[in-house]
């Protein structure tokens, strides 16, 4: 693993049979964009957005690696924190907000499908 904050490239296994995200769902492109870079290997913040919810993710069956770093989300508030001490902390909120409200919808769709 790597250590909080060493975003590199790392080889990473994505699953292909993860389900369609429908774009208009809240967060849809950051879902997207993280697994994209997942699946290139980049550890932006998306994908450390991602790792950072990999088991509710999961749970919701959209399937993501293990993370390759101890603390996805101390080294994704790092990241932000970059270059602008005084807003990291309301980036971080917001964009933990918006994946919450894509997975509290995703699996509203998810339990409808289902039932």
């Amino acid at each position: 693993m790597h250590a909080v904050g060493d975003v590199r490239a790392y080889p990473v296994c994505v699953s292909t049979a993860a389900p369609v995200i429908p774009s208009d769902l809240p967060g849809a492109d950051l879902v997207r964009a993280g697994l994209e870079d997942l699946r290139a290997g980049n550890l932006s913040g998306p994908a450390l957005l991602l790792l950072g919810a990999r088991e509710r993710l999961r749970q919701s069956g959209i399937e993501l690696p293990e993370a390759p770093i101890d603390d996805p989300e101390r080294a994704l508030y790092l990241l932000l924190e970059d270059g602008d001490l005084s807003g990291a902390h309301a980036r971080y909120n917001a964009l933990r907000q918006r994946l919450v409200s894509f997975c509290t919808t995703f699996e509203q769709l998810a339990r409808r499908r289902d039932s």
